[in-house]
């Protein structure tokens, strides 16, 4: 695993993303959904492999929802310690502000410890990896399946049926408070026609 494509897209001169490095191998795993406001509002999934996060942008975020199937697109590497990271990105790559929507730990679908690093991993490379999500919004079951015949960096992000699956329309933005740095800059910085037009919408009930 490396981190030279994240090193050489930032300037930690400027960014107080954290820096690149590597961290030693640890018998449990961690995830972490960062929701980030960009040049357009994503969810990064992040999961521990190999002592770095690989990192998956979902447009419309993850869902509990076994019939969504969200877009991933792989991305670089990011550095363990950015499971963490909170705050506004300057203008440069990845310019915005960027807070955690979800952490926990993960393993694999059918192990734990040493034997499920390995086989996530191997998944990673075969593309389908199993495992399973011990946060506070997401839980249970997921896959990463990549798309054969599209982009190389394409996949998708599934949850299986399980206990915590629901039936209903899942939508990631619906369990973000209200008072969260994002949405208080979309308040701040929607246009007064979209916000009238939102609110008249509500009033009559129809959003």
């Amino acid at each position: 695993m490396s981190l030279a494509n994240y090193k050489l897209k930032r300037n930690f001169k400027v960014t107080p993303e954290p820096k690149a490095v590597l961290k030693k191998n640890s018998a449990t795993l961690s995830f972490v959904v960062q929701r980030h406001k960009a040049s357009h509002l994503h969810y990064d999934f992040r999961l521990e492999m190999d002592g770095v996060l690989k990192s998956w942008a979902v447009p419309k975020g993850p869902s509990m929802n076994p019939a969504d199937k969200r877009l991933a697109m792989m991305v670089e590497d990011h550095p363990y310690s950015y499971k963490d990271f909170e705050g506004e990105i300057p203008e440069g790559y990845g310019a915005g502000i960027v807070e955690i929507w979800d952490n926990g730990k993960y393993t694999d679908i059918e192990c734990s410890g040493k034997e499920a690093a390995t086989k996530l991993k191997a998944g990673l490379h075969s593309g389908s990896i199993k495992f399973i999500l011990n946060g506070k919004k997401l839980k249970g079951e997921f896959a990463l399946v990549k798309l054969k015949g599209k982009q190389e960096n394409a996949w998708l992000l599934i949850k299986h049926k399980d206990e915590y699956a629901v039936s209903k329309p899942y939508d990631s933005e619906d369990e973000t408070p209200k008072t969260s740095p994002i949405n208080k800059w979309l308040s701040a910085n929607q246009q007064p026609e979209k916000k009238n037009f939102t609110n008249k919408l509500k009033a009559e009930g129809k959003s």
